[in-house]
């Protein structure tokens, strides 16, 4: 499953409401998997999915820095983290399908 979460904090380009982001998301790039409301992946308010997907004192596997929009965590259906994928990994992109397979 892929869940999609907002966050302003590149370049301000998520400033509008939940529905709004969500409403552009379905519009423009076609986007039909759930969306979670907006939250901050960066810095001293960063979410706590964020600080667990980023810190390995929490996941058990990495430490990350959020780069940019559209970066992917990879989590089995053990709730474990497997990878994270820079934004500019496409989802089509040959190691995402095959950590996804796995």
């Amino acid at each position: 499953m892929i869940v999609g979460f907002p966050a302003n904090d590149f370049g301000k380009q998520e400033p509008g409401s939940n529905k709004e982001i969500s409403e552009f998301c379905t519009k423009n790039y076609g986007v039909t998997f759930p969306m979670a409301s907006k939250i901050t992946v960066k810095g001293t308010e960063m979410a706590p999915i964020y600080q667990w997907l980023t810190g390995k004192k929490y996941n058990r596997l990495k430490d990350s820095e959020v780069t940019w929009n559209f970066q992917k965590y990879l989590v089995d259906e053990k709730g474990n983290l497997v990878d994270v994928f820079a934004p500019d990994n496409k989802v089509t992109d040959p190691k995402i399908i095959a950590a996804v397979e796995k």
